[in-house]
């Protein structure tokens, strides 16, 4: 690829959908000045979006603790020791009511996520009355149940379920670092089967977890090269957890964070992309270069599954200062 080529493409022209992106092309974005880079991604987010729009999620863990995977990240895991308990499953009824509490506070989607490998069918249909309880009340609806098998996606799917979440953590060069009981190709073939079942896919990854910026361009580059590309991109910064190996992972610097919600917009132009964990300990400006860069929807709550979140009133007061708007 010429120097000319890499500077046409990495313009803030969209890039043809029906191309895929190729490496060299995610790299060249993540080495443009920071501005620049902030400036191009800004440019192309309004293109597909109104700016001073921002999608509200809540998430909500109906299962938690006393998952066999071995994620390095994850308090949850049963092969690390942390303070986060086995857990039974929540019942219909408090799950509606997280919901409706949920809405009140301006939340449009409710996402249910539960410490499993994969739901077992007696497991799956327990989540089933949820998600039509939960569709009832005017949200829209995701889930995150691990890896499905045949004909589960399509159960979700007629139960009311709108979006599934299956993230793909990190690049395939990296993932082996991170999680050892299953393999990435798991992870692409329930994307596939949510596909195959007429259902939006929410799907992203996770940075700061020692890899290099050509691993998150990676990550990346599997997210941009999804056919068709998820419809919502969940953008993890690290939270470090006591009792996790990556406890100890080295903080990624706060550019890097930002640079990757900005390759992010313009790789996926059309997805929302979210600014997720981790989100609390970034300050506000941070947080204002997110937006600004192209994250257009947050996690809203003052817990993910089992780590913190700024609580309501501040992401109010930040939205406020920001002149930012619920969709």
């Amino acid at each position: 690829m010429t120097q000319a080529t890499i500077q046409f493409q990495c313009s803030a022209t969209p890039h043809p959908e029906s191309a895929l992106w190729g490496r060299q092309e995610v790299e060249a974005l993540y080495d443009l000045p920071f501005m620049e880079l902030v400036f191009r991604a800004a440019e192309v987010h309004r293109q597909h979006f109104d700016p001073s729009r921002v999608q509200l999620s809540t998430l909500v863990s109906i299962k938690t603790g006393g998952c066999p995977e071995d994620c390095g990240y994850c308090p949850q895991s049963v092969h690390h020791e942390t303070a986060v308990e086995n857990q039974p499953m929540m019942t219909v009824d408090e799950v509606v009511d997280a919901a409706r509490h949920a809405k009140a506070n301006g939340a449009g989607r409710f996402c249910m996520g539960a410490a499993w490998r994969g739901p077992k069918d007696a497991d799956l249909e327990k989540t089933l009355d949820m998600v039509q309880r939960v569709k009832a009340l005017g949200l829209q609806t995701c889930a995150t149940f691990g890896l499905l098998k045949d004909g589960q996606a399509e159960k979700l799917k007629d139960a009311g379920l709108d979006y599934y979440n299956h993230n793909l953590d990190t690049a395939p060069d990296k993932y082996a670092d991170i999680i050892q009981t299953r393999d990435y190709e798991d992870r692409l073939a329930t994307l596939g089967k949510v596909r195959g079942a007429g259902l939006s896919v929410c799907c992203g990854g996770i940075v700061g977890l020692n890899e290099t910026r050509e691993q998150r361009a990676g990550l990346i580059l599997q997210l941009a090269n999804l056919d068709p590309q998820p419809e919502s991109v969940p953008v993890n910064n690290l939270v470090k957890v006591t009792g996790t190996p990556l406890d100890g992972a080295e903080s990624l610097d706060w550019t890097e964070f930002v640079r990757t919600i900005a390759v992010a917009r313009l790789t996926l132009p059309k997805s929302y992309i979210r600014l997720s964990a981790g989100r609390r300990e970034m300050p506000e400006a941070m947080q204002a270069l997110c937006f600004l860069a192209g994250a257009n929807s947050i996690f809203y709550g003052d817990k993910l599954l089992t780590t913190g979140n700024p609580d309501v009133d501040a992401d109010r007061a930040l939205m406020e200062k920001l002149g930012l708007q619920p969709l």
